[in-house]
């Protein structure tokens, strides 16, 4: 190498040093940076940190701003270099928020030039449980715009600014209105969203129109993200219930629906198209609704945040067909109003099953039989503490057939108990096959079914646990009072105290529904005869529900309440029609009967099976142990090599 080379290698390495030096960019310059790829973080994704949740594509800033320090903040103080300006849609990064309010009777939206989005929204009529008016959702905490690039940059329409010429609006029952928020990349190339509100409706109209940008959006690009991201504060007196039943809900092309967890986060990827998405609270709904056709799949996440105020956090990533066509337009509406089964049912597009009424026969019981009789009583105006009064005492009328079976048929078992102890005495307790070969013999010729007594329970259990699922779910209750109770929503306390066992109350309705319990308990065991375990599962049910159902809504205890005491009533009454020795009377009638003679039901010809196939496996051993067969021509105590006591015949 000679030495010409070697300094130009010298001069070429100090230029590069020196270069690099020089434009090594301040930390003023990397911190804004740093703030700018975070706010064009639109991954979609939801990403929690230690001490700040954030929601959806804006990685940061949507529910950043509910928690923490927001990018999208940061980067609306950063100064704008003219880079910045001249790139898509550059004009539209800086500029003054207005906002535009659309209003009816029912909600009041709260539009801002920021990203063009629905700022917050009121429900009219309602408020929180600390008497606030009931904001769905509220200033910065929610995210609502496009994600596409555009000459290599990811342009996020929720951070630039809107123009607008409209006004303030209020709309009356018959008319409707619109507002126009354009985002200008020129004259002729613009995205518009247009809003519009009619009277007397939970029902935000938007349709996004997208002129002019198949040479603005990037050529490999065919679709847009919607992105929708908000943090739903508590509205409700027990915010540990709400979070059990908020989560974000959606159904897809073919009007099913779905939802995500909600005893924890949980996302979904879907590929399919969605008709719609909604963010559920536990009593409201925001819900956004394709009238295009549907959303070509997205991203969906729920996540709990760490801030005790805030129920949940949402986010959505919804795709949108982009054609390279002069003119895209995606008509869509909103939903912002409250779960209400009739109003989300009259609203269509499924949106009623948000409302969880339980699963299997008791969703189809709820659907089919409670609602209608629930708003049939409802249009008399009546005070919800008699509405449900009135839909207990028909329905223990329609099952009162069931509930007089189920008695008449313990009190046969009650009659043929002396009978029973006889035969136990007689064969003994370590021989339980050959027991109970002899009480179904008994109950062969007696004409008594033992499981007479617990299939009509069973047939009215799934409207025991149709009402479990009814009553927490049900709007008219939020809010309204009754006696003591000034929310029959929520429990009622009228004893609080330091939380033990997270337990920090005492419900008097609870308390009222255990001892009508625990008595209707005791009664039942002592004209049915019950002993030994069963005796005591009896009054340890009563009592697990008690700690169960403590914080459960004082309709639904108010319920079981009522339900109990009218069960009680009707076995006493029963039981005044009842007499013991007709049924005794009846019973040795019947086994006085020839066997072809005797009405056989379903119970006892499976009986008469199960005493087939213990014949043609056992006789031979019922012989060889007591010299004859439990076949009815030797006795059960001969079968099992007993004899009997004193002065009992064979």
């Amino acid at each position: 190498m000679d030495r010409n080379t070697l300094t130009g290698l010298i001069l070429m390495f100090v230029i590069i040093a020196a270069s690099v030096f020089l434009m090594k960019p301040s930390d003023e310059e990397i911190k804004k940076e740093r703030e700018l790829q975070a706010a064009r973080n639109a991954g979609g994704q939801v990403e929690q940190t230690s001490g700040t949740d954030s929601l959806g594509a804006g990685a940061g800033s949507g529910a950043a701003g509910a928690e923490g320090v927001s990018a999208e903040g940061a980067l609306a103080t950063s100064r704008l270099d003219s880079v910045q300006l001249a790139g898509p849609f550059g004009g539209a990064l800086e500029g003054e928020e207005r906002l535009i309010t659309l209003e009816n009777n029912l909600i009041k939206a709260t539009l801002s030039t920021k990203g063009g989005r629905v700022k917050s929204v009121e429900l009219k009529g309602e408020e929180t449980f600390q008497g606030n008016p009931l904001m769905l959702f509220d200033g910065d905490h929610n995210k609502f715009g496009l994600f596409f690039f555009s000459a290599g940059k990811n342009i996020i329409t929720n951070d630039l600014y809107f123009q607008t010429e409209a006004n303030d609006l209020q709309v009356e029952a018959s008319d409707s209105a619109s507002v126009t928020l354009r985002l200008h990349y020129s004259d002729q190339q613009y995205i518009d969203y247009i809003y519009s509100l009619r009277g007397d409706d939970y029902e935000l109209g938007l349709t996004i129109v997208t002129r002019g940008l198949q040479d603005i959006v990037a050529p490999t690009e065919n679709k847009l993200v919607l992105n929708w991201e908000t943090a739903l504060f508590q509205k409700e007196r027990d915010v540990k219930n709400e979070r059990q039943r908020s989560t974000a809900y959606y159904s897809l092309s073919d009007k099913s629906v779905d939802k995500l967890s909600t005893g924890g986060d949980d996302e979904e990827e879907l590929k399919s198209a969605i008709d719609w998405v909604s963010f559920k609270q536990h009593f409201f709904s925001n819900a956004l609704i394709s009238d295009f056709g549907g959303f070509q799949g997205g991203k969906i996440n729920v996540y709990t945040s760490t801030n005790d105020n805030i129920v949940k956090l949402y986010s959505a990533n919804l795709d949108l067909a982009f054609s390279r066509e002069e003119t895209n337009t995606y008509p869509m509406h909103f939903y912002f109003g409250p779960n209400k089964y009739k109003v989300l049912k009259a609203h269509g597009h499924g949106l009623e099953k948000q409302v969880d009424m339980g699963w299997g026969p008791m969703k189809w019981i709820n659907r089919f039989i409670t609602v209608p009789v629930f708003n049939f009583l409802d249009g008399f105006n009546m005070g919800y503490g008699i509405v449900i009064l009135i839909l207990t005492i028909m329905l223990k009328l329609v099952l009162s057939p069931l509930t007089y079976r189920s008695y008449v048929s313990m009190a046969k078992m009650r009659v043929l108990k002396p009978e029973m102890d006889e035969i136990k005495e007689k064969v003994g307790s370590d021989n339980a096959a050959l027991l109970q070969q002899e009480y179904m013999k008994l109950y062969k010729q007696a004409g008594v079914n033992p499981l007479g007594g617990c299939i009509p329970l069973l047939l009215q259990m799934p409207f025991t646990i149709a009402f479990f699922f009814f009553f927490p779910n049900l709007f008219e209750l939020r809010g309204e009072s009754f006696l003591w109770v000034k929310d029959l929503s929520t429990y009622d306390s009228v004893i609080n105290f330091s939380p033990i066992f997270g337990v920090g109350h005492i419900s008097l309705m609870c308390i009222l529904m255990t001892v009508t319990t625990l008595i209707s308990t005791w009664y039942n065991n002592s004209i049915s005869g019950a002993s030994g375990q069963m005796k005591y599962i009896g009054y340890f049910m009563p009592l697990i529900f008690l700690f169960v159902l403590n914080s459960f809504p004082a309709g639904l205890n108010y319920y079981y309440f009522l339900s109990t005491v009218f069960t009680f009533g009707q076995q006493i009454v029963i039981r005044q029609l009842i007499n013991d020795d007709k049924i005794h009377a009846i019973i040795e009638a019947n086994k006085k009967k020839p066997e072809s003679e005797r009405k056989k039901s379903k119970f006892q010809e499976r009986m008469d099976d199960y005493m087939r196939q213990q014949k043609q496996t056992g006789g031979t051993a019922g012989k060889g142990a007591g010299g004859k067969s439990a076949d009815g021509k030797g006795s059960a105590a001969g079968a099992s090599g007993k004899s009997l006591p004193k002065g009992k015949k064979k």
